[in-house]
């Protein structure tokens, strides 16, 4: 066997060995994330691909991101993906849903930047703000790329509501490292919840996330079986008049779930779709005229501001009645409404809030959070 031929041949073993080690690398370790269907997580040695599909509706490329450790070795499978060095310590997130995350991992000292940042309600990172810590960047359609190339972040979390968004590519561009989040776009309770591990990933914080996400999911179940045990069936009106037409949650939406899980029937429950539903004024009143409570009627805070606004909606027996329920009544030190804030990362409250509301008996000693009862 000449020196070539064994020189070729142990080439080929080594090459056959890498590709095995790259294989494994990728294929073996099981994802993380149960109920998120836009977010799975792979964690290996010395690193952790992220994977985010669907980050708004339609979308059809998934997004890869490889979270290195100091130590870790990527294998040249994955070289091809954004790498970033974790844990990160500074960050601009885009929408105030991500605002839960840092504070309940207790990193919301890292947050730099944020586009419109009266709509933030958190008092910790509101006092950040107050202290000159955190810069206005804009708006999300129009980032002041100038302020964040100055503030260099370690990251930017972005999101979108289709496939163009010039600020982002912008940056990119610039060199910036643009994660997106899909949160926003997720279609249950729970998956919505679950993205606080995205960011428990980026900040080596996977273990705080699951635990956080593991009381959270442990609570809305048990609120969830308490619902269960009802036999009687509220009905739920929700939305109101807007430009002449009336908007409410379609059948398959974030609220409408919840309101069934809470033990009540909605009125459109059996419509599809997870947006709006857009009606004219007679089709409500004729469905809902006689529903037991109307909730979330938009931005009033009060049974008043609504009659002001529009005399049709005292036809209604919920609104007799006095039970129409809002969150628009609870807002942040500079006006952003906590509920937008917070809900999507606390499904457990929103439910015990709405079993509250449909069901008193059944938590008795519970107060409501997000929701306040019009007066």
């Amino acid at each position: 066997m000449t020196l070539f031929f064994r020189l070729g041949i142990l080439f080929l073993l080594l090459s056959a060995c890498d590709q095995k080690t790259d294989k494994h690398s990728t294929d073996t370790a099981e994802n993380q994330i149960k109920h998120a269907s836009g977010l799975a997580i792979y964690n290996y040695d010395g690193y952790s691909l992220v994977k985010v599909s669907n980050p708004w509706p339609g979308a059809t490329q998934d997004y890869h991101y490889i979270l290195k450790e100091k130590s870790g070795t990527i294998p040249d499978s994955l070289s091809q993906y954004q790498i970033v060095n974790i844990p990160i310590k500074t960050i601009v997130v885009t929408s105030t849903t991500h605002v839960p995350s840092l504070e309940m991992l207790s990193v919301e000292n890292s947050l730099i930047g944020f586009p419109q940042m009266e709509y933030i309600s958190s008092e910790r990172v509101r006092n950040r703000i107050e202290g000159g810590h955190v810069r206005e960047i804009g708006n999300n359609q129009n980032l002041n790329t100038e302020v964040i190339i100055d503030i260099e972040p370690d990251v930017i979390i972005g999101y979108g509501i289709d496939n163009n968004n010039a600020a982002l590519d912008n940056l990119e561009k610039s060199g910036l490292m643009v994660l997106l989040n899909g949160d926003w776009n997720e279609q249950t309770p729970l998956g919505k919840a679950e993205w606080i591990k995205f960011f428990g990933a980026l900040y080596g914080l996977q273990d705080q996330a699951d635990a956080i996400f593991s009381k959270i999911e442990s609570d809305y179940s048990a609120a969830l079986s308490l619902a269960g045990k009802v036999s009687v069936k509220p009905t739920v009106m929700a939305g109101a008049i807007y430009e002449n037409q009336w908007y409410l949650p379609q059948g398959n939406s974030w609220g409408a779930q919840i309101i069934a899980q809470a033990g009540g029937d909605y009125l459109w429950s059996q419509t599809s779709g997870t947006g709006s539903l857009s009606l004219p004024f007679e089709k409500v009143l004729e469905t809902a005229n006689q529903a037991d409570f109307w909730i979330g009627p938009a931005q009033f805070t009060s049974l008043k501001e609504m009659a002001d606004s529009n005399s049709h909606y005292t036809q209604f027996k919920a609104f007799q009645d006095k039970n129409v329920y809002s969150f628009s009544t609870k807002k942040g030190k500079t006006g952003g409404v906590i509920y937008y804030e917070l809900a999507p990362n606390r499904p457990d409250l929103v439910l015990k809030d709405m079993i509250k509301i449909l069901h008193p008996e059944l938590l008795p000693d519970y107060q409501l959070y997000f929701f306040e009862k019009l007066q």
